[in-house]
């Protein structure tokens, strides 16, 4: 059965570009106890799409919209002291974009909105204006 997905959910993992995606993985299973992980798609540094999770299963994206979200993350958002900055790469950005798009194909309905953008998140992820920047793919 599809889930209904009515948000296209952009974050980052506040870590160094160079994180291995073995290493938030473990972070999430040992430190948080998830089951699951945190997003469908990591995008590392140099671009590559990593998929963590079959769209059919939701992630631990968003608290209280995991039912309704395809969530996203390029590794990075944080500078050298852990303050938020978007240190996506070109590689970065033009994957993250790609995948973005495919994914309003899929679910046009959807709306695109960074983490920060949902209602009760405290958090400055994923350290850009993703709402902003994504606002005209595709349909409305």
């Amino acid at each position: 059965m599809m889930r209904p997905i009515r948000y296209i959910a952009v974050h980052c993992t506040a870590t160094s570009p160079e994180v291995p995606v073995s290493a938030i993985q473990q972070y999430w299973k040992r430190e948080l106890g998830w089951k699951y992980p945190g997003y469908h798609y990591l995008i590392k540094a140099d671009g590559k799409i990593v998929n963590l999770l079959p769209l059919s299963q939701p992630a631990n994206g968003v608290k209280g919209h995991n039912a309704t979200s395809v969530n996203i993350s390029y590794i990075g958002g944080i500078d050298l002291l852990g303050n938020p900055k978007d240190t996506r790469t070109d590689a970065q950005k033009r994957s993250l974009l790609q995948l973005i798009k495919s994914l309003k194909k899929r679910y046009p309905a959807a709306r695109i909105q960074g983490h920060r953008d949902f209602t009760g998140v405290k958090k400055a992820c994923p350290s850009f204006d993703a709402k902003e920047e994504y606002k005209n793919i595709g349909p409305k």
